[in-house]
């Protein structure tokens, strides 16, 4: 079970990781993260770094090691990683890699209110969804091919599972629009209906309202 964490904000995991090879101040920080790509990899607000700097120094997890200024630049501090900061870095990524969690997307949200629109809208919406989708996906099969000349493997996995998740959802949403396009998806009379009417069925609007318990 995951356990609460004392700066449980991604980057700070981000920052940990980055830390543990040499001291480091917080710009460049943010410059290694970003040639890293790792906003892609996890949800990062720039705007926060610092904070998060403060506070895993503030709980013992880094530690100020110098302070100077360069020119007119304004001060930089240098923070290394601390023995208890190396603990939480390899904790936390234990548990990412271990505990499966529910993280729900926009599109799952998308899908979700996906009946206030009509099939014939949502079937267009959802073509140029699998089209993106498959830009996406040479793009990133090209990326990768890219990196795997200059790069191990070991650092292109993150990489490899979003390409094969994308993969993954153009397949589900083209076998979707199968189904709306050859008039298989169950209750799409009732759902055409209800669109030409504005009424809807009880027993789809008992469905549509009592909506699904929590995981």
């Amino acid at each position: 079970m995951a356990r609460r964490r004392p700066v449980s904000n991604l980057l700070a995991l981000a920052v940990l990781t980055v830390v543990v090879q040499r001291p480091m101040h917080p710009y460049e920080m943010a410059s290694v993260l970003r040639s890293r790509g790792k906003d892609q990899d996890m949800p990062i607000k720039w705007g926060s770094l610092y904070t998060v700097v403060r506070n895993l120094e503030k709980h013992g997890l880094l530690e100020a090691v110098e302070s100077g200024r360069q020119g007119a630049r304004p001060e930089r501090t240098v923070y290394r990683i601390t023995d208890a900061g190396r603990r939480e870095a390899d904790d936390w990524t234990r548990e990412l890699l271990r505990e499966p969690r529910r993280e729900p997307s926009a599109f799952e949200a998308g899908l979700s209110v996906m009946a206030g629109l009509g099939p014939d809208e949502v079937a267009p919406l959802l073509r140029r969804r699998l089209e993106l989708l498959e830009e996406q996906i040479e793009a990133g099969r090209a990326a990768l091919e890219e990196e795997r000349a200059e790069l191990p493997r070991l650092f292109l996995v993150e990489s490899e599972y979003a390409l094969a998740m994308r993969r993954a959802q153009a397949g589900w949403v083209r076998s979707l629009l199968a189904e709306l396009d050859g008039g298989t998806f169950p209750g799409l009379a009732e759902w055409q209906a209800h669109h030409r009417t504005g009424e809807m069925s009880p027993d789809v609007a008992d469905l549509a309202n009592r909506g699904r318990p929590a995981d």
